[in-house]
């Protein structure tokens, strides 16, 4: 009997860190990028950005200056990473001086999210016939409103 109360405590208990985590992963970042970039089909000018899902459970990432002048809605995939994230981040793929928003990871989270290749992107590599660079710009969480 103690053995079964035992592993639903522990059961419970990885359920609540695992909602815990999932809320955690809706928290938007802020992040000033000091280039322009693209997202997805989008090229995006250098400046500070809020990036976010869309909405609860999406797969689009909702990339928007916070001055409101430039936005974009890009598809994304879940990325696993190794350990929780030390920090929020940007990660971009440079080819030359073109730099792709490759990936976005919050504080504390395991999973990240990466966005798929464009075909911008994939010419960009054919064309230089060179892997790319990898820049990563430290974000800050927005923390929610009470």
């Amino acid at each position: 009997m103690k053995k079964v109360f035992f592993r639903i405590t522990i059961m419970w208990a990885l359920a609540f860190i695992a909602a815990t985590q999932a809320v955690r992963a809706q928290e938007p970042v802020l992040v000033n990028i000091p280039f322009a970039f693209t997202a997805g089909e989008k090229a995006l000018p250098a400046g500070e950005y809020r990036v976010e899902k869309s909405a609860r459970g999406s797969l689009m990432l909702l990339i928007q200056r916070t001055d409101r002048s430039s936005a974009a809605f890009v598809p994304s995939i879940a990325a696993q990473g190794n350990a929780p994230q030390a920090q929020s981040k940007l990660v971009f793929h440079r080819y030359g001086n073109r730099y792709f928003l490759s990936q976005v990871w919050v504080a504390g989270y395991l999973q990240g999210r990466e966005l798929p290749k464009s075909a911008q992107e994939k010419e960009q590599a054919i064309t230089r016939n060179e892997t790319a660079d990898q820049v990563t710009i430290v974000a800050s969480l927005i923390p929610p409103k009470p």
